[in-house]
């Protein structure tokens, strides 16, 4: 819960929205959201996601998980489960020769049939995006190691500094291209982590399509 309000807060702030707007937004009293975001009601988890949706985020999810009850817990109660509720975040998982082909909900909120999702506990500042690994070209014998088969969490919206790990389209490949982004020289380059493989010299008819936040295997 804590979570779902810090973040309400936030995109309120980022938004410039008053929480009378977004009272009318979900169709509530602006003393209802009050209560909401200070802890005094607890939304149920239709309106938590309604909430969310009128803050643009339909990528979140609120989802409820039973856990066991403390033992200090009163005995009447000991059967009792306890609903905690908690977040994540789903994203699309795209193909790596349309990696930039972005899918928008239609207007109520449903997506294309057939449409794979992933959930991260990551909140991208972007249109974030799942691709799978595919080749070894980011498998490296030591250190940081990016394998095949791992599935890795695309933000369009970070900056792209040397050091970050990134997808690229290079002119005359159909597909989008995963290396490291390095400088040397003044001269950046799209490097494998795979030391078998040749860097590429990242020019003027290269492009960013966004920075690799997180790796995950996916068993």
């Amino acid at each position: 819960m804590d979570k779902w309000i810090a973040l309400v807060r936030l995109k309120l702030r980022e938004l410039r929205l008053t929480q009378e707007k977004l009272a009318e937004r979900v169709g509530a009293s602006q003393g209802g959201v009050g209560h909401w975001l200070n802890k005094r009601r607890e939304p149920d988890l239709e309106t938590m996601n309604k909430v969310l949706k009128a803050l643009g985020l339909e990528h979140l999810e609120v989802a409820v998980v039973v856990r066991e009850r403390n033992e200090n817990v009163d005995d009447s109660a000991a059967n009792e489960p306890v609903y905690d509720i908690t977040s994540a975040f789903r994203y699309p998982v795209r193909d790596w020769a349309l990696a930039e082909q972005v899918s928008e909900p239609s207007a109520d909120g449903a997506y294309p049939p057939g449409m794979i999702f992933e959930v991260t506990d990551h909140y991208a500042k972007g249109a974030a995006f799942w691709l799978q690994v595919t080749g070894d070209a980011m498998t490296a014998p030591v250190g940081i190691s990016v394998a095949q088969g791992m599935m890795i969490l695309v933000d369009p919206d970070i900056c792209a500094e040397p050091g970050k790990m990134v997808i690229a389209r290079i002119p005359g490949v159909e597909e989008a291209t995963f290396r490291q982004l390095i400088e040397e020289s003044g001269q950046r380059y799209l490097k494998p982590l795979n030391p078998t493989y040749p860097k590429t010299v990242f020019d003027q008819d290269c492009r960013i399509i966004g920075v690799v936040v997180q790796a995950t295997y996916k068993f």
